[in-house]
């Protein structure tokens, strides 16, 4: 429908915007549950994670809140996407995994093979397989459906990748923050490129990739970058 659908995290609450710019709020049964990345579910359900709450929410179309619980403490889920088996998964920052949940709450949690390396950005490849950021491992990580990993290490030291998005030709691009860099991997043999931002200390979070293929960034620095298509 075109709705747009965000996080409200020091409220504590889910935010819909519609195409007309009207806001529709829905508050979460817990108090600071930190709400923090969101996404679609197959069915058309709004699921989103819960930093401080260590749970992940479903919102449904009439409005009811379901919450499931992660098994381990403190597990600080992070960014959420929907991935090809229809389940959705999500980086456990503090618990150093990858999670996956079905429709009906089976939890799913699969261990990162390098220790600390708190993964946060998360998306769905056009290999079928999920792939993920680890800020502090320095490493880009590709997950699939099975639950297979495989790690690639990103040729600048501390980096702090933060976050990923597929792009149109199947290369997945993601955000350097301590690097000041946009950095591609090849989803066919893993080679890693990475781009100078112009701008200084632009410190880059967010990425996107849009229909076209480009791909765009928000900065710290108050501005959005974007790097063209086959440029």
């Amino acid at each position: 429908r075109g709705d747009i659908w965000f996080t409200e995290n020091g409220a504590n609450k889910i935010g819909k915007m519609t195409i007309t710019g009207d806001f529709t709020e829905y508050p979460l049964p817990q108090p600071d549950s930190g709400p923090y990345g969101i996404t679609e579910g197959p069915n058309g359900e709004i699921w989103f994670t819960q930093m401080n709450g260590n749970r992940i929410g479903k919102l449904t179309a009439d409005s009811t809140i379901y919450e499931f619980d992660l098994p381990n403490k403190g597990s600080y889920p992070t960014f959420i996407t929907l991935g090809s088996d229809n389940a959705l998964w999500f980086t456990e920052n503090q618990n150093n995994s990858i999670g996956r949940i079905t429709d009906k709450g089976k939890i799913t949690e699969y261990p990162l093979p390098t220790q600390a390396a708190a993964p946060v950005g998360i998306t769905n490849g056009n290999d079928g397989a999920i792939w993920f950021v680890e800020i502090m491992g320095n490493k880009i990580g590709r997950i699939t459906t099975n639950g297979e990993i495989r790690e690639y290490d990103i040729p600048t030291p501390n980096s702090r990748p933060h976050a990923i998005t597929a792009g149109k030709n199947g290369e997945m691009w993601f955000t350097e923050w301590g690097a000041n860099k946009i950095g591609q991997i090849s989803a066919i043999d893993g080679k890693i490129n990475e781009y100078e931002i112009p701008t200084s200390s632009a410190e880059p979070h967010g990425i996107a990739c849009d229909p076209n293929g480009d791909i765009w960034f928000a900065l710290e620095c108050n501005k959005i970058g974007r790097i063209r298509h086959n440029s």
